[in-house]
Protein backbone atom coordinates (compact mmCIF):
# COMPACT_ATOMS: atom_id res chain seq x y z
CA UNK A 1 0.00 0.00 0.00
CA UNK A 2 2.54 2.26 0.70
CA UNK A 3 4.50 1.73 -2.35
CA UNK A 4 1.67 2.48 -4.26
CA UNK A 5 1.50 5.98 -2.76
CA UNK A 6 4.43 6.77 -3.04
CA UNK A 7 4.39 5.82 -6.88
CA UNK A 8 1.05 7.98 -6.91
CA UNK A 9 2.84 10.62 -5.59
CA UNK A 10 5.66 10.75 -7.98
CA UNK A 11 3.65 10.42 -10.90
CA UNK A 12 1.50 13.44 -9.56
CA UNK A 13 4.72 15.47 -9.28
CA UNK A 14 5.28 14.61 -12.96
CA UNK A 15 2.28 15.81 -14.25
CA UNK A 16 2.84 19.11 -12.31
CA UNK A 17 6.07 19.48 -14.30
CA UNK A 18 4.79 18.26 -17.14
CA UNK A 19 1.39 20.48 -17.27
CA UNK A 20 2.10 23.28 -14.81
CA UNK A 21 -1.45 25.28 -14.10
CA UNK A 22 -2.20 27.90 -16.22
CA UNK A 23 -2.01 31.51 -14.94
CA UNK A 24 -4.81 33.18 -13.71
CA UNK A 25 -4.49 36.37 -16.17
CA UNK A 26 -3.75 35.97 -19.86
CA UNK A 27 -0.62 38.20 -20.53
CA UNK A 28 -0.28 41.38 -22.51
CA UNK A 29 0.89 38.44 -25.33
CA UNK A 30 -1.95 37.20 -25.94
CA UNK A 31 -3.79 40.85 -26.54
CA UNK A 32 -1.83 42.79 -28.69
CA UNK A 33 0.05 39.51 -30.38
CA UNK A 34 -2.39 38.32 -33.48
CA UNK A 35 0.71 35.74 -34.31
CA UNK A 36 2.54 33.01 -32.09
CA UNK A 37 6.03 34.37 -33.40
CA UNK A 38 7.41 36.92 -35.74
CA UNK A 39 5.22 36.68 -38.86
CA UNK A 40 3.71 38.82 -41.53
CA UNK A 41 -0.35 39.04 -41.56
CA UNK A 42 -1.10 38.83 -45.24
CA UNK A 43 -4.61 37.45 -44.92
CA UNK A 44 -7.23 36.07 -42.28
CA UNK A 45 -9.85 33.21 -42.17
CA UNK A 46 -13.06 34.98 -43.43
CA UNK A 47 -15.02 38.29 -45.12
CA UNK A 48 -13.30 41.42 -46.64
CA UNK A 49 -11.24 43.88 -45.08
CA UNK A 50 -9.89 47.17 -46.09
CA UNK A 51 -6.89 49.04 -45.33
CA UNK A 52 -6.20 52.49 -46.91
CA UNK A 53 -2.17 53.78 -46.43
CA UNK A 54 -2.00 57.84 -46.20
CA UNK A 55 0.74 59.95 -46.83
CA UNK A 56 -1.23 62.60 -48.69
CA UNK A 57 -4.10 64.88 -48.48
CA UNK A 58 -5.63 67.62 -47.00
CA UNK A 59 -9.46 68.12 -47.72
CA UNK A 60 -10.10 65.50 -49.68
CA UNK A 61 -9.21 62.99 -46.97
CA UNK A 62 -10.59 64.67 -44.20
CA UNK A 63 -14.22 65.07 -46.18
CA UNK A 64 -13.61 61.19 -47.20
CA UNK A 65 -13.16 59.98 -43.80
CA UNK A 66 -16.23 62.43 -42.28
CA UNK A 67 -18.29 60.35 -44.62
CA UNK A 68 -17.41 57.12 -43.47
CA UNK A 69 -19.80 54.39 -41.26
CA UNK A 70 -19.01 51.47 -39.71
CA UNK A 71 -17.52 48.86 -40.49
CA UNK A 72 -14.27 51.15 -40.60
CA UNK A 73 -11.52 50.43 -42.92
CA UNK A 74 -8.10 50.04 -41.06
CA UNK A 75 -6.19 53.77 -41.57
CA UNK A 76 -2.70 53.39 -41.78
CA UNK A 77 -1.30 56.64 -41.05
CA UNK A 78 2.41 58.00 -42.21
CA UNK A 79 3.30 60.24 -38.75
CA UNK A 80 4.55 63.43 -41.12
CA UNK A 81 1.30 63.55 -42.40
CA UNK A 82 -0.65 63.45 -38.87
CA UNK A 83 1.68 66.28 -37.88
CA UNK A 84 0.54 67.68 -40.38
CA UNK A 85 -3.09 67.68 -40.06
CA UNK A 86 -3.94 67.23 -36.43
CA UNK A 87 -7.87 68.22 -37.32
CA UNK A 88 -8.49 65.23 -39.24
CA UNK A 89 -6.49 62.98 -36.63
CA UNK A 90 -8.82 64.72 -33.67
CA UNK A 91 -11.85 63.82 -36.64
CA UNK A 92 -10.75 59.84 -37.11
CA UNK A 93 -9.91 59.65 -33.09
CA UNK A 94 -13.80 61.35 -32.27
CA UNK A 95 -15.27 59.01 -34.68
CA UNK A 96 -13.26 56.06 -33.35
CA UNK A 97 -11.46 55.10 -36.49
CA UNK A 98 -8.50 52.00 -36.01
CA UNK A 99 -5.98 53.45 -37.60
CA UNK A 100 -1.69 51.74 -37.92
CA UNK A 101 1.93 53.43 -38.44
CA UNK A 102 2.38 53.54 -41.51
CA UNK A 103 6.27 53.68 -42.07
CA UNK A 104 9.09 53.61 -44.80
CA UNK A 105 10.60 50.51 -47.49
CA UNK A 106 11.66 47.56 -45.72
CA UNK A 107 15.51 48.07 -46.55
CA UNK A 108 15.70 51.55 -44.22
CA UNK A 109 14.96 49.34 -41.06
CA UNK A 110 18.37 47.85 -41.86
CA UNK A 111 20.14 51.31 -42.56
CA UNK A 112 18.75 52.79 -39.39
CA UNK A 113 18.72 51.08 -36.62
CA UNK A 114 17.00 53.76 -34.21
CA UNK A 115 14.00 54.20 -37.07
CA UNK A 116 11.46 52.14 -36.10
CA UNK A 117 11.45 53.23 -32.25
CA UNK A 118 11.78 57.16 -33.46
CA UNK A 119 8.81 56.34 -35.80
CA UNK A 120 6.89 54.42 -32.64
CA UNK A 121 7.92 57.47 -30.24
CA UNK A 122 6.01 59.56 -32.63
CA UNK A 123 3.31 58.16 -33.22
CA UNK A 124 2.64 57.53 -29.49
CA UNK A 125 3.36 61.28 -29.06
CA UNK A 126 0.69 62.13 -31.91
CA UNK A 127 -2.30 59.68 -30.93
CA UNK A 128 -1.56 59.16 -27.33
CA UNK A 129 -1.14 55.33 -27.42
CA UNK A 130 0.78 52.37 -29.39
CA UNK A 131 -0.16 51.29 -32.77
CA UNK A 132 -1.31 47.40 -32.69
CA UNK A 133 -0.39 47.31 -36.50
CA UNK A 134 2.59 48.36 -38.66
CA UNK A 135 3.07 49.24 -42.12
CA UNK A 136 6.24 48.89 -44.55
CA UNK A 137 5.45 51.42 -48.12
CA UNK A 138 6.28 48.15 -49.64
CA UNK A 139 5.12 46.11 -47.50
CA UNK A 140 8.42 43.97 -46.99
CA UNK A 141 9.45 42.89 -43.22
CA UNK A 142 13.04 42.39 -42.72
CA UNK A 143 13.80 39.66 -39.65
CA UNK A 144 15.68 42.78 -38.23
CA UNK A 145 12.29 44.76 -38.03
CA UNK A 146 10.51 41.74 -37.74
CA UNK A 147 12.23 41.00 -33.95
CA UNK A 148 11.42 44.99 -33.38
CA UNK A 149 8.11 44.99 -34.19
CA UNK A 150 7.53 41.28 -31.93
CA UNK A 151 9.88 42.99 -28.98
CA UNK A 152 7.02 45.95 -28.81
CA UNK A 153 3.67 43.74 -29.07
CA UNK A 154 2.78 45.30 -32.65
CA UNK A 155 1.87 43.41 -35.87
CA UNK A 156 3.49 43.54 -38.82
CA UNK A 157 -0.05 43.82 -41.81
CA UNK A 158 0.85 43.45 -45.46
CA UNK A 159 -1.94 42.26 -47.73
CA UNK A 160 -3.51 39.79 -49.91
CA UNK A 161 -3.28 42.40 -52.64
CA UNK A 162 -3.20 45.75 -53.38
CA UNK A 163 -5.65 47.88 -55.29
CA UNK A 164 -5.10 50.87 -57.45
CA UNK A 165 -8.17 51.84 -58.48
CA UNK A 166 -8.65 49.15 -62.02
CA UNK A 167 -10.65 46.36 -62.49
CA UNK A 168 -12.30 45.15 -59.63
CA UNK A 169 -10.45 41.76 -58.33
CA UNK A 170 -13.10 38.50 -57.26
CA UNK A 171 -13.58 37.85 -53.79
CA UNK A 172 -10.86 36.15 -51.84
CA UNK A 173 -12.34 34.82 -48.65
CA UNK A 174 -10.49 36.32 -45.58
CA UNK A 175 -8.67 38.98 -47.73
CA UNK A 176 -7.09 41.83 -46.84
CA UNK A 177 -7.22 44.61 -49.42
CA UNK A 178 -4.49 47.38 -49.13
CA UNK A 179 -5.22 50.67 -51.24
CA UNK A 180 -2.86 53.88 -51.09
CA UNK A 181 -3.01 57.46 -50.68
CA UNK A 182 0.33 58.85 -51.63
CA UNK A 183 1.73 62.08 -53.50
CA UNK A 184 2.79 59.89 -56.66
CA UNK A 185 0.75 56.59 -55.70
CA UNK A 186 -2.75 57.08 -54.85
CA UNK A 187 -6.21 56.84 -56.41
CA UNK A 188 -9.69 59.17 -56.08
CA UNK A 189 -10.75 58.06 -52.49
CA UNK A 190 -14.30 58.03 -54.46
CA UNK A 191 -13.60 55.10 -56.75
CA UNK A 192 -13.36 53.40 -53.31
CA UNK A 193 -17.29 53.57 -53.26
CA UNK A 194 -16.87 51.01 -56.25
CA UNK A 195 -14.76 48.38 -54.68
CA UNK A 196 -17.35 48.45 -51.22
CA UNK A 197 -19.99 47.81 -53.56
CA UNK A 198 -17.97 44.63 -54.95
CA UNK A 199 -17.92 42.50 -51.44
CA UNK A 200 -19.09 42.84 -47.90
CA UNK A 201 -16.27 44.19 -46.01
CA UNK A 202 -16.07 43.77 -42.21
CA UNK A 203 -13.09 44.93 -39.63
CA UNK A 204 -9.66 43.59 -39.48
CA UNK A 205 -10.35 42.19 -36.19
CA UNK A 206 -13.53 40.10 -37.85
CA UNK A 207 -11.52 38.95 -40.35
CA UNK A 208 -8.26 38.20 -38.84
CA UNK A 209 -9.64 36.20 -35.43
CA UNK A 210 -10.88 33.14 -36.83
CA UNK A 211 -9.84 29.64 -36.23
CA UNK A 212 -6.65 29.94 -38.18
CA UNK A 213 -5.04 32.95 -39.70
CA UNK A 214 -2.77 32.55 -42.88
CA UNK A 215 0.67 34.33 -42.50
CA UNK A 216 3.55 34.75 -44.75
CA UNK A 217 6.87 33.88 -42.82
CA UNK A 218 9.81 36.19 -42.46
CA UNK A 219 12.88 34.82 -44.06
CA UNK A 220 15.82 34.86 -41.71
Amino acid sequence: MRKKLVILFIVGCGFFLIFPPLPEKLSLVSVFRVTEEPAAIVRGTTGSALTINISFGDDEVKDWIDTLEKPYPLLIIDNDWAERFPETIKLIQKKKIPTGLLGHKGEAYEIDEKLFINQLNKYEKLFGEKPLWFRTTDETFPHYLQTLLWKAEINALGSTFTWTGGKIPPVIDGEIISVSHHRKDRIDLSKLEKLNESRDFKTLDEVLFGPVGKMKKIPK
